[in-house]
């Protein structure tokens, strides 16, 4: 598309003008955290209503590219997280290969029993007791995940010794447990957060988030990890890619 909107277009001129910003950004015309222009300049600077410029702002916010702060004006947000469904990694490793420093602060590290869905999950009977290691997951700082493992293996209560601050659960289990995570049945649906949510992950009252679970598998094809995860939407995104096989 090129750089001046066009009204003899098939294409919308909202639509237009969001993917002509979305290309600046892109371009590193606007870098995160520089106000882009307001409604009434970019409805000036390319002869259109201001509720066209109004309704580009607002989609590429709904997307989480920009953000608003009242008062203030229109911000460059920062670039979502994207994590690939073809590969089981945890959070530390994906956060590693973007370049991330992550960390993870423990909020409950306990033996418990089992609720029946967690017994489902990991094929266990309830008499059973496993260990929930509830974690606030961080990049570069910023809070952007609220994880709670369900995890059951021989010898899992050893977990409780063990320090989830700063070391990758999977990098703990196949060093200290010898226990290898080969695959992974998992589902990701949209959701609204919580208050607590809200709080721990320092984001707005009804904010968007992605909820996240997860059936771990080891090398004898045996479930060892139910997790419950909830993402910032406006901080990741799952990307999967699809054959035709």
């Amino acid at each position: 598309m090129s750089k001046t909107l066009n009204k003899n277009y098939p294409l919308p001129m909202y639509y237009q003008l969001k993917e002509l910003l979305r290309e600046q950004i892109a371009a590193g015309e606007w870098q995160v955290g520089d106000m882009v222009s307001s409604e009434r300049e970019l409805s000036e600077q390319h002869n259109i209503s201001r509720m066209t410029a109004r309704q580009a702002l607002k989609e590429l916010t709904t997307e989480g590219l920009l953000y608003r702060v009242q008062g203030k004006g229109t911000f460059v947000a920062e670039p979502k997280i994207e994590q690939k469904l073809t590969r089981l990694t945890s959070f530390s490793e994906d956060m590693g290969t973007r370049g991330f420093d992550s960390g993870g602060r423990v909020l409950r590290l306990e033996l418990i029993s089992p609720s029946t869905l967690v017994c489902r999950a990991l094929q266990i009977t309830p008499d059973r007791q496993i260990v929930l290691l509830e974690r606030l997951r961080l990049a570069e700082g910023e809070p952007i995940a609220l994880e709670i493992c369900h995890l059951y293996f021989n010898n899992v209560d050893k977990l409780l010794n063990e320090n989830f601050e700063d070391h990758s659960l999977y990098n703990i289990l196949r060093q200290q447990y010898k226990i290898l995570p080969t695959r992974a049945e998992q589902q990701v649906e949209a959701s609204l957060c919580s208050q607590r949510e809200q709080h721990l992950l320092n984001i707005k009252e009804g904010s968007p988030v992605l909820r996240n679970r997860r059936v771990a598998f080891s090398q004898w094809e045996r479930p060892f990890e139910y997790t419950e995860s909830v993402y910032r939407a406006d901080r990741y995104v799952f990307q999967v890619e699809l054959g035709t096989a």
